[in-house]
């Protein structure tokens, strides 16, 4: 069966909302791990607090969306402004988990069991969104980070192809491993070479092993078709940005934000019609 045709673990009308939901709570803890994790601070203790008076805050003032709104985006003890980005990154939360009940993927064997599909999506989405904060941030990718969803994508490949047969899990479970490897030194060489050719560093490290993690999910058609769309979406809005005077010549630029935003689409529609968009040459056609 395609993953196209699975059949949901609830009706629409119950998972929508409850996607939602459970979306933006991950995404009020995704804020944490953002702030905290390049601090090397706890993400558990202490409980949610003002980043400017240290005030912890009531459960009341922690709901999703919500509590910021009440507030009217300010700290109630303080009167601080509270950065917009918490709501906005519960928000993108709640509608990329949403986007999961929907999404396609091609990447986990031809008849996945729909619940086990539809948790991978999520721990998925959920894993790149404090990935892409921190680049944003810091130009930094963090290597554990990387590696344990490097570690989770393959136990969600296992899990998902041996549900289906032990020729399709051990053929799944090859594919991506050979995958996360050639996403990661493929990157690597390309990094050496850039760095010959130019004298500096043109992607950094944290890019090879984002790029490993998304192969270990997606495996090989579906990181040519993440990478291929990170390389557009890259030099459309690196063009965009020179064009208007915010990107100077020699600027870094965090690519790891394309490079998720390609592995979301990959897994939300399938490899298949990115490839045949962007890299026809490489797509078998069928014969006439």
């Amino acid at each position: 069966m395609p993953a196209a045709s699975l059949p949901l673990p609830l009706p629409l009308p119950l998972l929508g909302p409850l996607a939602v939901l459970l979306g933006a709570c991950i995404g009020s803890f995704l804020n944490v791990v953002a702030w905290r994790l390049p601090r090397q601070e706890s993400l558990l203790w202490p409980a949610s607090h003002c980043p400017r008076c240290g005030t912890p805050l009531a459960w009341y003032d922690n709901l999703p969306l919500l509590g910021w709104l009440l507030l009217r985006g300010r700290c109630r003890h303080c009167q601080q402004p509270i950065a917009r980005r918490y709501p906005l990154v519960e928000l993108l939360t709640a509608g990329l988990w949403l986007a999961m009940v929907l999404a396609r993927p091609e990447a986990m064997g031809p008849a996945p069991q729909a619940l086990l599909l539809l948790l991978a999506g999520w721990l998925l989405a959920s894993w790149l969104v404090p990935l892409v904060l921190i680049d944003v941030d810091q130009l930094w990718l963090p290597e554990p980070l990387c590696r344990w969803g490097l570690i989770l994508g393959l136990v969600a490949t296992a899990l998902l192809g041996f549900a289906q047969g032990a020729d399709i899990g051990r053929a799944l479970l090859l594919e991506h491993l050979l995958a996360a490897a050639l996403g990661l030194l493929g990157f690597e060489a390309v990094s050496a070479l850039a760095e010959k050719a130019l004298g500096k560093p043109a992607l950094g490290l944290g890019d090879a092993k984002l790029a490993a993690l998304i192969g270990a999910w997606l495996g090989l058609a579906g990181l040519a078709a993440a990478v291929a769309l990170a390389v557009l979406l890259g030099a459309l809005v690196g063009l965009v940005a020179r064009l208007l005077g915010r990107l100077k010549p020699g600027r870094p630029f965090p690519f790891g934000p394309f490079l998720a935003t390609g592995a979301l689409l990959v897994w939300q529609a399938g490899s298949g019609p990115w490839l045949r968009l962007l890299l026809p040459s490489l797509t078998p056609t069928a014969g006439v």
